[in-house]
């Protein structure tokens, strides 16, 4: 016998509360996470539909008081039972409880969150409306707040109540006393906060290049014939994917379906939202973390009323509850923000790819440097690739130049800035163009590295640098292996050898003494705290009201700005270095999208980028814009090691406010684990990343495997175990597959 737990009500803050009933026989092979079923409720036994959102098959309470399932839903297409397998989706493959993976997919609703409005509307027929305003103006000193509602209302259906008290200076005295007359009514309606509204949307067309047309035609070719797949479309920077997307969007829109783009962060909406409204105008919606929690439920209600066609926003925005979804869009796919921090740890590109599979949708990722994962598919077949050589418009890619930093250090220069960077820098400012200088400040703690010969010191069994840490220690955040910190170079002998530690505050600094004219913007994390801080800083250098932008990589993603014809990398080894297996990656991926910035008008472009590894394959590769020798170098890199996309890797930390509590559940879990799969490769327990935060003590293992379901197994089997585990229950315990960041 199985048991179903059921959900009455989903839009509603307190999705905790589930009833359960009995799976009757007959039923068994129809009931599914998900599914819309009809059930007896309360003690009148009235029939309501709910959905299954758990089975079991060990009830929680007395069976005699258990009511059987009366049927299931057939054909229903409730968006609800889509994002609710969807939910079961996230739990089974990522970890979690079905709860928090409901309240991921699910916008909460909470009453405090609803904006009203006030209508005024005529409640008699306009021939007595007539008639009422003739009689008060036969009156002598008549209410003129009377008279002037009713000659609006003989012209509009509906007025809203602070535009006639306000603008019209109606009183609302009188207002009430015509409501009590029973001529005018007065309703509070619902009204949707829209946070973007495009009064300049125009409908604008793009003639797509050759090009460009071929990639959406052989999409839109598939789509006509049913083959829904998921597309890579690999183009260079400036090569116009934006355009492709809106020309396949369009296509899907005129089929009666609706589109979710997803964008990386909140630094694209500026340029990238404004696209698709001038394209779309009113069809177009907005999602961003920066958005009030009513606007943001605001969205998803236009989105479920039909509204809207369009949602774009961040990974959350995969949610919109779309009711005919056709088509997902993932700008920029090779972003880490597309991994969840907060549990379930899920990635939206596969979550994407499994929510357009339960909709019949087609997915489309886009980027100029993907990551290995979605590349990889490509070369097995499991996505399709679709590549744009060229740039939109024609132009040239940015020339590219490495100054190697252990030149600069041996003839005197220990500037952020090198020679060969000041000089450009000055040019470009006697011409008047724009410059743009990335620093990446990640990984602020360091690495350790000398600057004389640019040797890095490595952890000898996991080929990841090493941090420096207090106490004069260095350490690998992967298998734990610590050393006493090194006080000259083991290769060169150099006693240049430490932490690198710069940051865009002093690089702005650097550039007001070298350049004192020079208008100098900088943009992170300390000068966009506003709402609007990014469109800001952005829409002020489109203008060309600063010479010069500094910023973290927030500047480097999708901007697109004519007149920048320098780009200079102040540092490339911050991200090279970083003690984590994507570091290549993400160097070769940072790298590359800002060379692209330059050179994207009229004017060539160049890029300068200052390293301590000039022969670095990622850093080689990227100045070449050369995708396709990176990826050759990289892969057979991690298919070396064992990492993914070559295998797998899950994740487990366990945390405790008691030390010696959560180092006896990381070695119980590690023994589970052993006894359930005796040829899996475990690495640890280790402390995590940062061991120790707020007090509470992390103690992390990795877990490696060739197939993902063998880790689904672990998460699945130490799930078990918690549940009947009575010992350090104190101790709380996560799981991430394939982390894309040390743990």
């Amino acid at each position: 016998m199985k048991y179903a737990d059921i959900i009455i009500d989903i839009s509603h803050e307190r999705l905790d509360k589930t009833f359960e009933y009995i799976v009757p026989t007959e039923l068994e092979n129809q009931v599914t996470e998900g599914v819309q079923v009809v059930i007896p409720f309360g003690q009148g036994n009235r029939a309501i539909t709910g959905y299954v959102v758990g089975l079991h098959n060990k009830p929680e309470f007395d069976v005699t008081k258990l009511k059987p399932i009366a049927r299931v839903l057939k054909d229903s297409i409730a968006i609800e039972s889509q994002l609710i397998s969807l939910a079961a989706f996230l739990k089974k493959n990522y970890g979690s409880t079905m709860n928090q993976a409901l309240k991921t997919v699910i916008p909460i609703k909470k009453k405090e969150n609803e904006k009203l409005k006030k209508e005024i509307s005529l409640n008699i027929s306009l021939e007595q409306a007539q008639i009422e305003l003739t009689q008060i103006l036969t009156k002598k000193n008549h209410a003129v707040g009377k008279e002037r509602l009713l000659r609006e209302l003989l012209e509009v259906d509906v007025l809203d109540w602070e535009l006639a008290t306000k603008k019209l200076q109606i009183p609302s005295s009188n207002i009430r006393d015509l409501e009590s007359k029973g001529i005018v009514k007065v309703e509070s309606v619902r009204t949707f906060r829209n946070p973007h509204i495009n009064k300049d949307a125009n409908q604008k067309h793009i003639v797509l290049n050759e090009e460009q047309e071929a990639a959406a035609e052989t999409i839109k070719a598939d789509i006509d014939t049913g083959r829904r797949k998921t597309y890579l479309i690999h183009g260079v920077t400036g090569s116009g994917k934006t355009e492709v997307y809106m020309d396949v969007m369009e296509h899907v829109i005129s089929m009666g379906q609706q589109v979710i783009v997803l964008i990386p962060e909140i630094a694209l909406t500026y340029q990238t939202v404004m696209r698709f409204y001038t394209r779309f105008g009113d069809k177009v919606s907005i999602l961003n973390s920066r958005m009030s929690p009513g606007e943001r439920f605001d969205q998803f209600e236009r989105a479920k009323s039909g509204e809207i066609s369009i949602m774009v926003g961040p990974r959350s925005a995969l949610f919109t509850p779309f009711a005919n979804l056709g088509l997902i869009i993932i700008d920029e796919e090779h972003e880490p923000s597309y991994k969840s921090e907060v549990i379930p740890r899920y990635h939206a590109r596969e979550t994407a790819v499994y929510r357009a599979k339960l909709a019949g949708a087609t997915v489309i990722l886009g980027s100029a440097t993907p990551s290995l994962e979605a590349y990889s598919r490509t070369q097995t077949g499991e996505y399709q690739l679709i590549t744009l050589h060229s740039r939109a418009m024609g132009q040239d890619m940015a020339s590219c130049e490495i100054v190697d930093l252990r030149a600069e250090l041996q003839s005197g220069n220990r500037s952020m800035l090198s020679r060969r960077l000041q000089e450009l820098m000055a040019d470009r400012l006697n011409k008047h163009q724009q410059i743009m200088l990335f620093l990446n400040r990640r990984g602020l703690m360091g690495f350790v590295s000398c600057r004389a010969c640019g040797h890095v010191l490595k952890c000898p069994h996991c080929d990841v640098a090493l941090h420096l840490h207090a106490g004069g220690k260095m350490k690998c955040h992967y298998c734990g292996y610590t050393t006493v910190a090194a006080k000259t170079c083991p290769s060169c002998g150099s006693k240049y050898i430490g932490s690198f530690k710069a940051g865009t505050q002093r690089l702005e600094e650097i550039v007001k003494e070298l350049f004192p004219t020079a208008r100098v913007l900088r943009m992170d994390a300390d000068t966009t705290k506003g709402k609007d801080g990014h469109e800001e800083i952005l829409s002020a250098f489109a203008a060309h009201e600063a010479d010069v932008l500094i910023g973290t990589q927030m500047i480097v993603k999708g901007h697109d700005f004519a007149n920048v014809t320098l780009v200079g990398i102040i540092a490339a080894d911050i991200s090279l270095n970083e003690s984590d297996y994507h570091s290549g990656e993400r160097t070769f991926q940072l790298l590359t999208q800002a060379v692209g910035r330059a050179g994207r008008g009229s004017e060539p472009g160049i890029a300068v980028i200052q390293t301590y590894q000039p022969d670095n394959y990622s850093v080689v590769a990227s100045a070449n814009q050369d995708y396709d020798s990176f990826y050759s170098q990289e892969y057979a890199y991690r298919r070396l090691l064992s990492y993914p996309p070559c295998s797998h890797i899950l994740g487990i930390q366990v945390s405790c406010d008691k030390q010696q509590d959560a180092i006896k559940q990381a070695d119980i879990l590690a023994d589970i684990i052993r006894q359930a799969d005796s040829n899996i490769i475990i690495m640890g327990p280790e402390d995590a990343y940062i061991g120790k935060l707020k007090d509470v003590y992390r103690r992390v293992i990795y877990v490696k495997a060739d197939e993902y379901d063998r880790l689904v197994n672990v998460k699945d089997t130490i799930e078990a175990f918690l549940l009947q585990q009575k010992q350090y229950r104190n101790t709380s315990t996560w799981f991430d597959f394939d982390p894309i960041s040390t743990i």
